[in-house]
């Protein structure tokens, strides 16, 4: 702790004060966004976080400045879940009839919304983790944490995937160490992040570049029958914020088949979320020498298979990624 740095914002600085907390801004963003899934609710947390620390920082004690903005950032967030009138309703969604035997209902936290990886590259897992950092921003990790009750989901963040003790995550929580170790074994006794361990996943790798190559190649060139021939026996198309989903390689057929989320003239703008490949995909305008944003695919491989596509509907996130609402004709071709 930089002390005269701390004493000119205690005294007022606000120049001090943004010097102190830039170190941490980002990780306090990606640990928001464990808790509550929503990128854009993380974003409002961590700004609530810096405001609330501004106010208070003449009650700091001086000693673990990282610590003290935790508190205050995992029990804004824990405060976020409790009023529930914060978060909207899932829309509810008329399933197409042409596609109605393709459809499930989803369990899926329907308010999920992608991270860039550009937003990873300086977060790291502390030694005494249980997850590595890439791990546990994984979509189907964070999904898992949103079916955890909000206190256990707290907890198993601090304690297994930044590493916090037992005593310094019942500080952060204002709570006891029995209290915490309580939460924590009913937590891992439930918590579920995705496939086995022995489902192998190589992210950034040659073989994870093939893969993705492949399933693109037949993505664009609309050949269903790869794009299934790819995929795991139990894959899983999501859609939130629609609460429904495919299951299985035939009933994804069917809704490609069926939906204009694809087709003659695609184009896809490779980018990368919560460590995992992602494209922007982009369809042609009938009424215009345009191409524009259909949403963003998220992709989950493990081996040579893809276990998990994920698709947002939602054009407004790309901009998060730097990716353009509109493409010009020309640039399909």
């Amino acid at each position: 702790m930089d002390e005269g740095r701390l004493g000119r914002a205690q005294a007022g600085d606000g120049s001090a004060f943004e010097e102190l907390v830039q170190p941490h801004r980002r990780e306090l963003l990606v640990h928001c966004y464990r808790i509550l899934g929503s990128l854009e609710d993380a974003e409002d947390m961590v700004q609530e976080t810096l405001l609330a620390a501004w106010r208070a920082l003449g009650t700091f004690d001086g000693r673990s400045l990282r610590a003290w903005l935790y508190r205050i950032a995992t029990n804004r967030c824990l405060n976020y879940l409790r009023d529930g009138s914060r978060r909207p309703e899932s829309r509810l969604v008329t399933a197409p009839a042409a596609v109605t035997e393709a459809l499930v209902s989803s369990d899926e936290p329907w308010w999920l919304e992608p991270y860039p990886d550009v937003l990873l590259e300086d977060v790291e897992s502390a030694p005494e983790a249980r997850y590595a950092a890439r791990e546990s921003i994984g979509l189907s990790f964070v999904a898992a944490l949103q079916r955890l009750p909000a206190q256990q989901r707290a907890v198993l963040v601090l304690r297994d995937v930044l590493g916090f003790s037992a005593t310094e995550s019942a500080a952060i929580l204002d709570t006891t160490p029995t209290s915490v170790n309580s939460a924590l074994a009913r937590a891992r006794t439930s918590f579920r992040p995705g496939r086995a361990p022995d489902q192998i996943r190589l992210p950034r790798s040659a073989h994870e570049a093939r893969v993705v190559e492949r399933f693109i190649n037949a993505f664009q060139a609309g050949d269903v029958k790869q794009v299934v021939a790819l995929l795991a026996d139990d894959a899983t198309l999501l859609m939130p914020p629609e609460p429904l989903e495919c299951r299985g390689g035939p009933a994804i057929a069917a809704f490609m088949q069926k939906m204009n989320f694809w087709g003659p003239g695609l184009t896809l703008l490779p980018t990368r979320a919560n460590g995992q490949p992602a494209f922007g995909y982009y369809l042609p305008d009938p009424h215009a020498p345009l191409l524009r944003a259909g949403g963003l695919v998220v992709l989950d491989i493990a081996g040579d298979e893809v276990v998990t596509i994920t698709r947002f509907g939602d054009k407004g996130v790309l901009a998060r990624f730097g990716l353009p609402r509109t493409l010009p004709r020309e640039q399909a071709d």
